[in-house]
């Protein structure tokens, strides 16, 4: 995971896809699973830009090409303004910081003019209006905000261009977020340890 960020990211997520099958092989042929990750991990990464020009996958991908894509089912979460639980850089403390207005013609400024401050919308094919799904298809640009929130320059580090309805077979959608709480606000003084950096382990070279 330490090697660069494409292989970095696949490696992430062929591991949480290998873990997910062994879990549901382990409960049996009948077992269901939901998984909960960041919309960059779940989203069907063949129809962003994190496929079509990086070549990453992820665990979406990965379990609508093994299972199915009637049997994996994919949930996004999006919204347009409100506070996020993040830091500034890795290893920083995590700090309350304010999201800025989504960029003008992306997909969250489009649906924020709606004026409808929560919903849920089924992106199935038939489950909704033919005129809005067209509008979806549009390729358009799409805000990932994580751990990390770069304010400048935020248009190259969370924006990605998508096409929603091939992403997510739903979308959870609130106008305004507030960040949740968390447990703990400071980086450990201790440094990684081997649990950190599974399945890659870092070898200390000064003993």
């Amino acid at each position: 995971m330490y090697y660069g960020q494409q292989e970095s990211c696949n490696l992430m997520d062929s591991h949480m896809f290998e873990t997910l099958a062994r879990i549901l092989k382990h409960r049996g042929e009948s077992s269901k699973a939901i998984v909960w990750a960041h919309n960059s991990h779940i989203g069907d990464a063949r129809a962003s830009s994190k496929g079509w020009f990086c070549k990453e996958h992820n665990i979406g991908q990965l379990c609508k090409e093994t299972l199915g894509s009637q049997a994996a089912l994919t949930i996004g979460c999006s919204t347009y303004r409100g506070t996020a639980a993040a830091t500034d850089c890795w290893n920083q403390d995590m700090r309350i910081m304010h999201l800025q207005p989504a960029l003008a013609e992306n997909y969250e400024q489009l649906i924020h003019t709606i004026n409808i401050q929560n919903f849920v919308l089924d992106l199935c094919e038939g489950s909704y209006n033919e005129k809005l799904r067209e509008a979806l298809l549009e390729q358009r640009l799409e805000r990932y905000i994580g751990v990390v929130y770069k304010l400048d320059p935020e248009r190259q580090s969370h924006y990605s261009f998508a096409v929603l309805p091939e992403q997510f077979n739903g979308l959870i959608w609130f106008d305004e977020t507030r960040h949740v709480g968390s447990l703990e606000v400071h980086q450990p003084p201790t440094g990684l340890g081997s649990d950190s950096t599974y399945p890659v382990r870092l070898v200390n070279l000064h003993t």
